[in-house]
């Protein structure tokens, strides 16, 4: 046996001996199963408008890029989503990514510099972070959502370039807000820039959905907002918005964007139809009241002890093994609810992670609560 595939058999192993082993799984539909854990909040993932969008863009621009958007890659599929995302957030410029993963860490590491500090919230994504391990500044980690314990450490820091506070704006795991209005008070106060990763919070909150910022009335007071298509757009990619000047420096200098293939027309299409859609509000709408009737039937069924902040509805059981046949017994009653363990949550906190979107009815939602039965104590 090659000694790679020995070690990896028995780190494997260790995996499987601790209920922390992934394997591959067929998409709910195809197990027969209801999903109550898309990221689809809107239920656009399947709305035919976006596959006109596509086709549309595809028939002037082709079903790929061809290449770097340096090079020859824009086309007017890019340019008119960018345009329009820029007027929808009010910002000068947007620039669209292959991912919020490549987003995220391309924008990060373009840019922090030696002699900038970057300081990240403890729950912050796996991708907020790997940006900020790229980069070359010194970084601090202050508690989750703790504004006092981010004042001291921008107070104490000795960087003499550019500080900057990086937060989502609706927690992927937890589902908790961020506290963004206290946040833009001490970076106005400590001189730095707070950076939002909004990609929970589209066509979730906000006028039109566009966001806790917005919601907020923060909108000038955000350098950097970070948003996906893979969510509430129901389709693929993300975006960075601010100014121009953050818009040219990203152009030429985030290696996510600049050394990648152009985000395909098709899905530049798509993204287009998607944002158009969600612009409308009405599906906003529609999942705020969904979340409120999950949420009160959560807090009855004693599985929380206050109403759900966004459509993520954390479930927590402790050990990974509990998680596991909590999702098992989900399964059996016909409903995908998957069971989130370490390192994706800290140890002890597994859980089941339950999402309310507008795919599925409010009666299946209701009836998986029933079938989840009292929470362990």
């Amino acid at each position: 046996m090659d000694p790679l595939d020995d070690i990896l058999n028995r780190r494997l192993a260790d995996l499987e001996r601790d209920d922390l082993l992934r394997r591959p799984k067929r998409p709910a539909a195809a197990r027969g199963l209801v999903p109550l854990c898309s990221n689809d909040y809107l239920g656009l993932r399947a709305d035919p408008t976006l596959l006109d969008g596509a086709v549309a863009a595809a028939r002037v621009d082709g079903t790929g890029a061809g290449a770097s958007r340096l090079i020859d890659g824009t086309h007017p599929a890019h340019t008119a989503l960018e345009a329009a995302l820029a007027a929808w957030w009010g910002t000068p410029g947007a620039l669209v990514f292959s991912s919020g993963y490549a987003a995220n860490v391309g924008t990060l590491a373009a840019l922090l510099q030696p002699g900038d500090a970057v300081f990240s919230d403890a729950l912050n994504h796996a991708s907020l972070i790997d940006g900020i391990r790229l980069s070359r500044a010194q970084r601090h980690v202050f508690a989750h959502a703790d504004v006092a314990d981010l004042d001291a450490r921008l107070a104490a820091c000795t960087a003499s370039g550019l500080r900057l506070v990086v937060v989502e704006s609706i927690y992927s795991m937890d589902g908790d807000r961020a506290p963004l209005t206290a946040l833009v008070e001490v970076c106005r106060r400590r001189g730095a820039t707070l950076v939002v990763d909004e990609a929970h919070a589209l066509g979730v909150c906000g006028p039109a959905g566009r966001g806790l910022v917005a919601e907020l009335g923060l909108e000038a007071d955000v350098g950097v907002r970070i948003g996906t298509f893979g969510k509430s757009f129901g389709t693929a990619g993300a975006f960075v918005a601010g100014s121009e000047a953050l818009m040219a420096w990203l152009y030429n200098r985030a290696r996510s964007f600049v050394f990648s293939t152009a985000v395909s027309p098709l899905v530049a299409g798509a993204a287009h139809a998607a944002l158009e859609r969600v612009a409308r509000g009405d599906r906003t709408r529609d999942l705020v009241a969904r979340i409120d009737r999950v949420s009160t039937a959560l807090v009855d069924a004693g599985w929380l002890d206050a109403p759900l902040q966004s459509a993520i509805a954390p479930l927590v059981v402790g050990t990974p093994a509990a998680a596991l046949a909590a999702e098992a017994r989900l399964a059996e009653a016909g409903y995908a609810v998957p069971a989130i363990r370490p390192p994706t949550v800290p140890v002890g906190t597994s859980r089941l992670r339950m999402t309310v979107t507008l795919g599925p009815s409010l009666d299946d939602y209701l009836r998986a609560i029933d079938a989840l039965g009292p929470p362990p104590r």
